[in-house]
């Protein structure tokens, strides 16, 4: 009879008593890794039961690892509060695969190779010395070396490394990638180019790790992942699923009420939690979240957001008090606006620029379809002459609209052959093409105002548009180091803010009348370089 693997167990199931019994059992993942009979694990202890530093017990998978082994993809990513045992997990689960599974190469990277021998000698070998005799008898070595365990019997194999480049690697587990990211991204990079390359498509690949900032590679993978769940996209074999694990999902993380104060903030940060994730957050639980943020990280709020995350958003320290567009850029996610939008032959793209002069420029070409602007593409570069984003806009072959440019694009300096402007010099390239000077708002808020207001008009194609949506959500504001505050102006010289002050232009000069051919008169061209 099938059981329901749903909940994790408490303790043990009985170990099969006949032959038949053992051969039923074993030809069930399902049991081997999650009854408790098969694997053994050395655990901690805490100050909240009995158990002894080192003690082995039954591995039963918690809760949290349940959840994952129940949803798992082709390729996953895993953000997570701390200590959860998802590394061990993975050490359990790949033995397994590689005892059970013949023909195949498992592994795990971690962030040294002392961490990594420390995977494989106390998670990896000592679950397998400690499963019963007659099965480690018919299930000995090939080979093993301080890296690796080879298994006769099926020629498969399991090892623990901090790189898993040449030949193919059949399942994989990165351990804290945001950690080798941060201190390490040489080998962060070895990760990407070379160990989960050589995961096969239908092998299995995951990378977990607690947040270690809102950079690097853990957080640029696991970022384009939890924007495929908000919106919905199906996934290839390719494509990483998002898994997020908060603190508040482990059923261990519990505390008495009566040897903590509470304050009247934290009380309310918890309702707000509450009313955001749907979770009730109880007494206890907010005991233990306050005992840990003083004890282990000195009231420091935000390390204890990284460490031990409630929400996404905190993993990151993404705090909507620092950003700009977060609020909106999440809602077009989650209303499906961010996407797979297409190009609509029959009508005319549009472009909005933001010209910089030792900064960067950023154009984005949007058609207005119906009462919404649908941004198919954004073009971005660096110290390029206006030739170059020409022919980038032409090489598309669309039909051509009218061309928003910033209220410092009509600004003339002086050249060696007289005076110019952006402008002037763009009419010169194309004179036949409408370009329109956005008027100036003196007040940056009210400029950003009018996007934020704007926003839900838009509708932004995810392919054709990812590094502009990449600035958008990392458009911040400048942090005053003096009043620990956050100025209402943004973060500059960071290459972030040519997008959001291209897609200004058309949140302030265009109207859905300029796309029905009802235009402005057009901006008198100049002369060029002449005076």
């Amino acid at each position: 009879m099938s059981r329901d693997w749903s909940q994790p167990l408490t303790e043990p199931l009985p170990a099969p008593s006949t032959p038949e019994e053992w051969a039923a059992c074993l030809a069930d993942p399902w049991w081997r890794i999650c009854s408790g009979v098969l694997y053994k694990i050395m655990v901690k202890g805490d100050d909240q039961d009995d158990t002894e530093i080192g003690q082995l017990e039954p591995f039963l998978p918690n809760v949290n690892q349940l959840r994952f082994l129940h949803r798992f993809h082709y390729r996953n990513t895993i953000l997570k509060a701390r200590q959860l045992g998802f590394t061990t997990f993975a050490a359990i689960w790949g033995l397994d695969r590689a005892l059970w599974t013949k023909n195949q190469r498992c592994g795990i990277i971690a962030q040294d190779q002392d961490t990594a021998s420390a995977i494989l000698k106390d998670k990896v070998l000592l679950a397998y010395e400690n499963m019963p005799q007659h099965i480690t008898d018919a299930m000995g070595f090939k080979n093993r070396t301080a890296k690796e365990l080879h298994f006769a019997h099926n020629n498969s194999s399991m090892r623990v490394a901090t790189s898993m480049r040449g030949g193919t690697i059949h399942f994989l587990h990165v351990s804290e990638l945001g950690k080798i990211s941060a201190t390490y991204p040489a080998k962060a990079k070895e990760v990407q180019t070379g160990s989960l390359p050589a995961v096969p498509a239908a092998g299995i690949a995951t990378i977990e790790s607690t947040a270690e900032g809102a950079e690097g590679l853990f957080f640029d993978m696991t970022s384009r992942a939890e924007a495929l769940a908000i919106s919905n996209t199906p996934l290839n074999k390719g494509d990483y699923k998002f898994h997020f694990f908060p603190w508040f999902m482990e059923p261990g993380y519990r505390a008495d009420p009566a040897r903590v104060r509470i304050s009247l903030k934290q009380h309310e940060y918890f309702d707000k939690l509450e009313a955001e994730t749907g979770h009730s957050i109880d007494m206890h639980q907010r005991a233990w979240y306050v005992i840990k943020l003083e004890a282990d990280f000195s009231g420091d709020q935000q390390m204890m957001q990284q460490e031990m995350p409630s929400t996404p958003a905190e993993a990151w320290s993404r705090s909507t008090a620092g950003t700009f567009l977060t609020p909106q850029i999440t809602a077009a996610r989650a209303a499906g606006r961010i996407g797979k939008v297409p190009h609509v032959a029959s009508l005319p793209v549009h472009t909005f620029w933001d010209i910089g002069g030792s900064d960067g420029t950023g154009i984005w070409m949007g058609q207005q379809v119906g009462l919404s602007m649908h941004m198919i593409r954004y073009l971005e570069d660096w110290s390029k002459g206006y030739a170059h984003f020409i022919n980038q806009i032409e090489s598309h072959g669309y039909v051509l609209g009218d061309h928003y440019l910033p209220h410092d694009a009509a600004a003339e300096r002086q050249g060696k052959d007289g005076l110019y402007s952006p402008l002037s010099m763009l009419q010169d390239l194309r004179p036949r093409w409408r370009f329109h000077i956005v008027p100036r708002i003196h007040d940056f808020t009210a400029g950003i105002t009018i996007l934020r207001e704007r926003f839900n008009e838009l509708w932004i194609d995810a392919e054709g548009c990812k590094e502009g949506i990449t600035h958008l959500e990392l458009y911040r504001k400048r942090f005053n180091t003096s009043t620990k505050t956050f100025a209402d102006e943004p973060q500059k010289h960071d290459g972030h803010s040519e997008a959001p002050d291209a897609l200004r232009q058309w949140a302030q000069g265009f109207t859905p009348s300029h796309a029905t051919g009802e235009r402005k008169k057009p901006v008198r061209r100049r002369s060029g370089l002449t005076a």
